[in-house]
This record gives C-alpha cells, sequence and structure tokens, in this order.
C-alpha cells in the first residue's frame, strides 16, 4: 500500500490532530469535507480514527494521496478492562495483515449479532417498528448502533417516559462489545504497528487512569504510550500524563475526537508527538 505520509518532513510547530472520525464510525464528518476541511486549515498530518474500522485504511490513503494531504494509517480500537471502556490507538499498521483487522471484523460480527438480538427482544414486548427498521441499523457502521437504536425508539413515541430508551435497551439485552486490550495491543504489534491508549482521563463511562492505574495496566497491556493531550482532560491531567510518559519512555499523542464541525479538529503542534511521529519514519525539523 502507498502511503501518503512517505518522506513526510514536519516543521516541529506544523499542526496536526492524531483522532478524528467520520461516518464511517460514528462521526457525522463524510471523509471528503474532513479532508477538505483539514487542507483549509493547513494541517500538516491527521489521523482518522473510526472506530474499530481497519478494514477502511485503503481507501482512506488513495483518497488522501489524490487529496495531498498527510494522513497516518490509524483506528481507534474498542475495549474494555476492569469492567470499564478503554479505547486503544493504533498507528502506523499494516492494514492488510490479518492480526489487527480479524479482531477488529469478529468485533463488528459480534455487536451486529447483539443489536439484532436486542431489536428482537423489544419487538417480542410489542413495540413495532416498519420492516426494513432492523436492516437498515444493521447496514450502519457498529459504532452507530447504539444511537440507531435509541433514536428509533424515540422516533416511535417509546421510551419517551418510564421506561426509558436506554433502559429499554438495556432491559433487552444491549452491550457495548469490545475487544481485549492486550490481544488488541499484541494484534497492532504483530501489524506493524504501535499502541496507544486513548483519552486516559475521561469520566463519562470509561475507565479514569491515574498513576497507580496506568502501572497496573501496562503490567498486563502492552502500550507503546498515552493519548496525553485532549480537549476534555484538565491542565493537571495533562501535566500527570506528559510526566509519566516521560519518565516511563512511552509515546504521545495529542487528538481533538472531532466528530464533526460543531467541535472542528484542533492544531496540536507536531513537537508534541516528536517521538511517536519519528516512530513512524516522519521527520520533525
Amino acid at each position: 500500500m502507498n502511503l501518503s505520509t512517505t518522506g513526510l518532513r514536519l516543521a516541529s510547530n506544523a499542526p496536526i490532530d492524531l483522532q478524528l472520525h467520520t461516518v464511517q464510525s460514528d462521526g457525522r464528518w463524510t471523509v471528503e469535507s474532513l479532508f477538505d476541511y483539514l487542507l483549509g486549515e493547513q494541517f500538516g498530518l491527521v489521523a482518522v480514527t473510526d472506530h474499530d474500522r481497519v478494514d477502511t485504511a485503503v481507501p482512506i490513503q488513495t483518497l488522501a494521496q489524490k487529496k495531498r494531504l498527510p494522513v497516518l494509517v490509524a483506528v481507534e480500537m474498542s475495549t474494555s478492562w476492569q469492567g470499564k471502556l478503554v479505547d486503544l490507538l493504533c498507528f502506523g499498521f499494516d492494514p492488510n495483515s490479518g492480526s489487527l483487522s480479524e479482531l477488529a471484523q469478529d468485533l463488528v460480527r459480534r455487536q451486529q449479532e447483539n443489536t439484532q438480538e436486542v431489536f428482537e427482544n423489544i419487538e417480542q414486548q410489542g413495540y413495532r417498528f416498519s420492516p426494513d427498521a432492523l436492516p437498515t441499523i444493521l447496514a450502519k457502521p457498529s459504532a452507530q448502533h447504539p444511537h440507531a437504536l435509541f433514536n428509533l425508539l424515540k422516533e416511535h413515541g417509546y421510551g419517551l417516559g418510564d421506561p426509558s430508551a436506554g433502559k429499554l435497551m438495556m432491559d433487552a439485552g444491549f452491550k457495548y462489545i469490545t475487544n481485549n486490550p492486550t490481544a488488541v495491543a499484541t494484534a497492532a504489534h504483530q501489524s506493524g504497528g504501535i499502541c496507544l491508549l486513548a483519552h486516559p482521563g475521561r469520566t463519562d463511562g470509561f475507565m479514569t487512569f491515574d498513576e497507580q492505574l496506568l502501572d497496573k495496566f501496562r503490567q498486563e497491556v502492552p502500550i507503546d504510550g498515552l493519548e496525553v493531550y485532549y480537549p476534555l482532560h484538565t491542565s493537571g491531567q495533562t501535566a500527570m500524563y506528559q510526566a509519566y510518559a516521560q519518565r516511563h519512555h512511552l509515546l504521545t499523542s495529542a487528538g481533538s475526537d472531532s466528530h464533526g464541525p460543531d467541535k472542528p479538529p484542533i492544531k496540536y503542534q507536531a513537537e508534541l508527538c516528536r517521538t511517536l511521529l519519528e516512530r513512524l519514519g516522519i521527520q520533525i525539523a
């Protein structure tokens, strides 16, 4: 596969953003509209990290080369640890290598099976939908299934009171399907890539990491670094993760987690991710 980042050299203050999402997972950007925005804003390098979408890496690289926009091969993989959600960012892998791709495809299959099971359980309770409702949801990327089911219930006037739409889904057996984080990190390495812990300071349903939890996680999961710079991190968290990464010789990443134009990409300086980028063959002046 030809890469849009081959031979790339960036100034230390070049604007980058290494976590972006499109309609190919749960974002609202189309890939083309996102790329046009990034070109207009003169970004030097970005990463499209659609959830569990290893399969889109090749067409993204093809469009990136056509647009002359340097884009890292990347994916955000959904995992769980100690009962909490934990996302892992994988960069620079070979999408044609089976390890990471197989994990992503298996997750998509399991999420589709769960979505179908939940839909059928809700129907068995007497709720009625059009014949094309389930096929329409299943045709969407797996990351959109929770929102699609929730919106379907609301659109039909279900779950507006008690029980809520969310409770209807959970009582019907809905689950956020995840992978094992050790398996993901190992597969990323087997595919020639690197693996970083995404947004370690998030609190909205995700595991919130302090130094002790990071130590425990790293004992089990061979991650290469942390997404230190993230818009929901407090200044104290950012300083703590930065110091932790430096102390343990970990790679550092910076991402906005933009899902649409309402929360646009952030212009982080390439210098913040120097070790990561140089590990991936990108020179920083």
